[in-house]
């Protein structure tokens, strides 16, 4: 495995978080187009969908294939990791609750309030893991295609 590999991670992780941030700027977009445009409502839960789908399957991918490996090379990070699992859980639950208000059609102030709620434990939970993994990551010895170990982003 070449260094550039395994100096990878924590900048192909940085990238998710960012793509990740650009999706739930364009939904509060859709959503800000309010009545004016006549697609607003489509192109909400086009974007609501689209961005519920890439975090999940990026916590999902993390579950599945960083962590573990992660967790491998750096037992001392069990506690961590616990919490950023907890986190995608949490998120989830919210990413589901989001998918059905945008579904169901209720009023941009109830979507706008769900997607504060996503927001702000999205963030927190990125900086934490940002904080406390990306030294880790630095030198993780995972030879594994990015999609599988970050999602499809």
């Amino acid at each position: 495995m070449d260094a550039d590999r395994l100096t990878a991670w924590d900048a192909e992780l940085r990238a998710a978080h960012t793509r990740l941030r650009a999706a739930l700027a364009a939904t509060r977009e859709a959503l800000g187009s309010g009545e004016a445009a006549p697609d607003a409502a489509s192109d909400l839960a086009l974007f609501c969908i689209g961005f519920c789908t890439a975090l999940d399957g990026h916590h999902r991918s993390e579950d599945q294939a960083l962590f573990p490996a992660l967790r491998a090379e750096h037992p001392e990070l069990g506690d961590k990791i616990d919490k950023l699992m907890q986190d995608h859980s949490m998120l989830s639950h919210l990413l589901g609750a989001l998918r059905g208000a945008v579904e169901s059609g209720p009023d941009a102030q109830t979507i706008e309030g769900h997607l504060d709620g996503v927001n702000a434990i999205m963030e927190s939970h990125f900086r934490f893991e940002e904080r406390e993994i990306l030294q880790p990551l630095r030198t993780l010895a995972l030879d594994a295609d990015v999609h599988e170990v970050l999602g499809p982003l």
